[in-house]
């Protein structure tokens, strides 16, 4: 049985907290899939934040490497697309930056 603690005694919950809960681990567990996917966008949001230099016009890159980066960022623009589940965003491994 279900139960909380009130000043220091256990207490059995009321079919209504028991409800409660239960609704609340399911929405936890529907919810799972936009937590891993916030946390993926961070990643690669991050990444591309480290990266935004290699697109300044200024930078002296050679078409090789300017390609390259390109090339990097655009992994990691698009690392999020066709993921439908919490085990595809967890298999989901950011590019290595160009050297």
């Amino acid at each position: 049985m279900e139960h909380k603690i009130v000043n220091g005694i256990q207490v059995p919950l009321t079919a209504e907290e028991i409800a409660q809960r239960q609704a609340n681990q399911i929405a936890w567990e529907k919810s799972a899939f936009d937590r891993a996917m916030a946390d993926l966008r961070a990643k690669r949001n991050k990444a591309l934040t480290n990266s935004d230099w290699s697109v300044l016009n200024d930078v002296p890159l050679n078409p090789a490497m300017r390609s390259a980066w390109m090339n990097y960022r655009t992994l990691l623009r698009n690392i999020t697309d066709n993921l439908t589940t919490v085990e595809d965003v967890k298999a989901v491994t950011l590019p290595i930056a160009p050297k």
